[in-house]
């Protein structure tokens, strides 16, 4: 039995690091049912109930320590974990998790990492030196790779991939029937999610999409939904713009687990997004998107797409926003052909992140690296 350790921003209620730790388990498990997979937590107890896996406390390094030295592999592993624009701090914890397990002679892999920005002088000699200690890297898009380009980080195999959580399996839609028609949203109307999130209290955008709400309703007699991904935060923005809507919109403000947010987007006739993995489930679940950039992570997923975002945070434009949903809407009983031959492809890049970490464990118990 091979023994992994994963470290991410997990136990913190970002549904979509949740998703990526769900789906690293979930295709781990599916290659080899044998590993043990201890996850690096922020709320060990959530995580064990949430995932099914051992979780110990992310900053309990004595127990992280004792961990390690038994592991055959730390997976840093998901999300855009190594920037120092969302905080800086954080880089430096997952740059020490990986160099604890350099020191106990366990090999590391970043794995499917969303590279950047990494803006410190300090932060960027850290990144190069750690980074080009480990043993294997694979990054969710090109982007990332020219990160690391950038960071001097080239001794290790480097790897394009794709996001984790697009490898993972579609789901019942009767999950998010349920959940929708108990939160009051019965009938037969088309349905269109908004996935929004607070960014430095900026007001523009928020304005544009309660407009782009209100027409959208009219125009196609659609219900609008809200889908709050990081719970509780996305929820108090989600209500103070569906207040302000004209027509009625619901907020679906509990939270849910990686499977019934997949079935809700599911339900979705078009999917409105601010936040990333709001967007890849809509890709996992063959919905159309409308992707709004606030950092490159968004922007280097839609292009993997054949995508481009329809504006920033900063100059969204709630006609340009409609138009492009109007372009959209002919389609929006599915993705078309040709995406979702482009979802299929990155499905099979984001199996291949655990092809590759499997593949580093048997070569160290083979002794071939």
């Amino acid at each position: 039995m091979s023994e992994i350790v994963i470290s991410g921003y997990y136990g913190f209620g970002n549904a979509g690091d949740e998703a990526m730790l769900a789906a690293m388990i979930e295709v781990l498990t599916e290659l080899a049912s044998d590993i043990k997979i201890t996850v690096l937590s922020g709320n060990p107890e959530d995580t064990r109930r949430r995932h099914g896996v051992a979780a110990i406390y992310r900053l309990n390094y004595p127990e992280i320590a004792r961990t390690l030295s038994r592991s055959q592999l730390l997976i840093s592993g998901g999300g855009s974990l190594l920037q120092d624009v969302t905080s800086e701090r954080s880089l430096y914890y997952y740059l020490s998790i990986m160099m604890l397990a350099k020191k106990l002679g366990t090999p590391v892999m970043l794995y499917a990492q969303g590279i950047g920005p990494v803006r410190g002088t300090l932060a960027r000699s850290a990144m190069r030196y750690i980074g080009n200690m480990v043993d294997l890297i694979t990054v969710r898009d090109e982007g990332s790779l020219a990160e690391l380009k950038r960071l001097r980080v080239v001794k290790p195999p480097i790897h394009v991939t794709a996001d984790p959580v697009l490898a993972m399996h579609q789901v019942d839609k009767q999950i998010g029937r349920r959940i929708l028609q108990k939160a009051g949203v019965e009938g037969t109307a088309p349905l269109i999610g908004i996935s929004v999130r607070e960014w430095k209290d900026w007001k523009h955008y928020k304005q544009a999409l309660v407009e782009v709400a209100d027409q959208l309703a009219v125009e196609f007699g659609a219900k609008i939904v809200f889908l709050p991904m990081q719970w509780p935060e996305d929820c108090s923005v989600s209500k103070k713009m569906a207040i302000r809507t004209k027509k009625q919109s619901i907020v679906l403000d509990e939270e849910y687990t990686t499977s019934e947010l997949l079935s809700l987007v599911g339900n979705f006739n078009v999917l409105i997004g601010i936040r990333l993995h709001a967007l890849i489930f809509a890709a996992v679940m063959h919905v159309p998107m409308v992707g709004i950039s606030y950092d490159p992570k968004i922007d280097r997923f839609l292009e993997s797409l054949g995508e481009c975002h329809v504006g920033t945070l900063q100059n969204i434009d709630s006609q340009m926003l409609v138009e492009k949903v109007r372009q959209l809407w002919p389609t929006s009983t599915g993705m078309n052909p040709s995406k979702a031959k482009q979802s299929a492809q990155l499905r099979d890049k984001a199996f291949q992140n655990a092809e590759l970490a499997l593949e580093l464990i048997s070569q160290r118990k083979c002794g071939k690296a």
